[in-house]
């Protein structure tokens, strides 16, 4: 089935969806790609969803730790130096 094009949207075709599906499918760790194996599209999104979520939180988890731990340390201190640049890489 082709590709139809309108001025306001384009139709995909069902061989896309699965392409992109196994695309996204492939980003999930393995652990959450196990339990989505055989899986509907929509519960892949979930889970993908989900993962994201999980994602997120571990970002401001690991903030929250790093402004802890340098409002704790000298600035001018060689460990707060290689903070720093780590942050700028």
């Amino acid at each position: 089935m082709p590709i139809e094009m309108s001025s306001r949207r384009s139709r995909i075709t069902d061989e896309e969806i699965n392409e992109l599906i196994s695309k996204l499918q492939s980003l999930l760790p393995e652990s959450r790609r196990r339990s989505t194996s055989r899986a509907s599209a929509s519960k892949l999104l979930k889970e993908t969803c989900s993962y994201i979520r999980s994602l997120h939180r571990e970002v401001d988890d690991l903030s929250d730790r790093l402004s802890d731990l340098m409002s704790t340390m000298d600035s001018n201190s060689p460990q707060a130096e290689i903070i720093r640049s780590i942050l700028r890489s």
